[in-house]
């Protein structure tokens, strides 16, 4: 198309704005999918450092205020890779949903650890779920899709209609050297 406009440079220009779009949302997908599919990924720190990555990247290009609230020190803990790469896909569609429907202008991620499971907290100050108020029941199943629901994790969603939401990803985990599942 480039091409056959080349004497339309308004043309050209929007041909070369679409190619380099294109060319940067693939970029980001292989990177994501290298990172599902390399398996010394299979950490809580390579979970939380990539997660954090991307919401710190995609909050800021949204114009959005954020905090990523993580321990210094993480324990050193192997994730099942589907459970590792299930958490991710949650995590990424909360960090999405909050720039393209709460209407919020600050974000706090925060990682909560125990000796059993570690959940990601995406809290924004937006307007809440839209239908929180009607049937809270309903809204977490259409929240959370089938793949978030696995046997490894529970990943509930906490509201606060009209003052923003917190959504709650949470997983077992097991740290080396202890008897916690």
């Amino acid at each position: 198309m480039a091409e056959s406009d080349k004497n339309i440079p308004a043309e050209v220009e929007e041909h070369a704005q679409q190619i380099t779009q294109t060319a940067r949302e693939t970029t980001k997908a292989l990177d994501e999918i290298v990172w599902a599919i390399n398996p010394s990924n299979d950490t809580l720190e390579g979970l939380v450092n990539y997660s954090g990555k991307y919401a710190q990247e995609y909050f800021a290009l949204a114009g959005l205020r954020y905090r990523v609230d993580i321990p210094n020190q993480l324990p050193d803990v192997i994730l099942a890779p589907d459970v590792r790469h299930n958490v991710f896909l949650a995590f990424k569609e909360s960090v999405n949903n909050v720039v393209k429907h709460a209407q919020a202008t600050e974000v706090h991620i925060h990682l909560r650890l125990d000796q059993s499971s570690f959940a990601f907290e995406i809290e924004d100050n937006g307007r809440g779920p839209a239908g929180a108020e009607q049937n809270p029941a309903e809204m977490d199943c259409a929240t959370c899709g089938n793949e978030w629901k696995m046997s490894a994790g529970i990943f509930p969603l906490a509201r606060q209609t009209g003052q923003g939401t917190l959504v709650r990803l949470t997983a077992p985990i097991k740290i080396r050297g202890t008897n916690a599942h």
